[in-house]
């Protein structure tokens, strides 16, 4: 289906009706990190038609594992947990989405993972026929979309190694760096970095139990790195290079990097097309 027979029924039907907002795509501060951002200006104008621009309080589940893929959804504002439930009820965390992060490319139209509020969230939302209609018609945003699976690939080799052979400490130094380096991509530079999950999220994300992150946050404390001013809201970090831990390997023997980039799809990732 072409892109301009989406926009027409969609218009009519009144399924995707836009209600009034102040963003449109235009003039969104978070484009050039978005998928948003391999579009060109009359794109934009195009996609600010079916965009629904959408609002939710902490602790509202955006999709559910397992559920039907029908959006998907490009965050605005705000922190978004994505995580996987176990046959038992175990939860693994296998990321945070923050503003600019593109989230809900599925396989077999389906969630492989659920993606719940952590704080006031603000999103943009796509009908996924449309997305997958775009991707057909528009080849620059098929190739960015492959750029964003290679950068998900990157991460999962990251968080492989991470999670088999780093200790505590060097777990929860490392989230805290690559946090950081997210928040700077946004222009955020201040030296007190917030972060809205709760230790137990923390805990969750770095296979740990929240008594060894508090443990080995209050350790890193002691030893001068972070400063932490509230309980759970708010880190200071000091001495960045100090923080990250590296140290010279053996000879012979490859240095690892500890800064852990984050997981923005989860461990897979898989393209679409348009029914033709």
């Amino acid at each position: 289906m072409a892109m301009g027979n989406i926009l027409q029924d969609n218009t009519k039907s009144g399924d995707f009706a836009i209600t009034p907002h102040v963003p449109n795509c235009s003039t969104c501060t978070t484009r050039h990190l978005s998928i948003c951002a391999a579009l060109e200006q009359d794109e934009l104008l195009i996609f600010d038609h079916v965009v629904q621009h959408r609002g939710f309080p902490a602790k509202t589940v955006l999709f559910d594992q397992g559920s039907k893929a029908d959006f998907v959804f490009s965050v605005s504002d705000g922190t978004i947990r994505l995580f996987r439930l176990l046959p038992d009820g175990r939860r693994q965390i296998i990321g945070f989405a923050i503003k600019g992060d593109f989230l809900g490319v599925a396989m077999d139209e389906v969630h492989e993972y659920s993606a719940e509020a952590v704080d006031q969230i603000r999103v943009c939302r796509i009908p996924r026929v449309t997305f997958a209609a775009m991707l057909d018609e528009k080849p620059h945003l098929l190739k960015k979309l492959h750029q964003l699976a290679g950068r998900e690939i990157h991460n999962s080799q990251e968080q492989i190694v991470l999670l088999g052979r780093k200790n505590a400490e060097e777990r929860v130094a490392a989230f805290l760096l690559s946090f950081r380096e997210r928040l700077a991509k946004l222009a955020t530079r201040s030296v007190t970095i917030p972060l809205p999950m709760s230790r137990q999220d923390i805990a969750d994300y770095l296979g740990l139990t929240i008594e060894t992150v508090s443990r080995t946050i209050s350790k890193l404390a002691r030893d001068k790195l972070i400063v932490v001013p509230t309980v759970s809201v708010f880190w200071m970090l000091n001495g960045w290079s100090a923080l990250r831990m590296d140290r010279q390997p053996p000879s012979g023997r490859c240095r690892s990097r500890l800064a852990l980039p984050y997981s923005l799809f989860g461990t897979k990732f898989f393209l679409f097309r348009a029914s033709a």
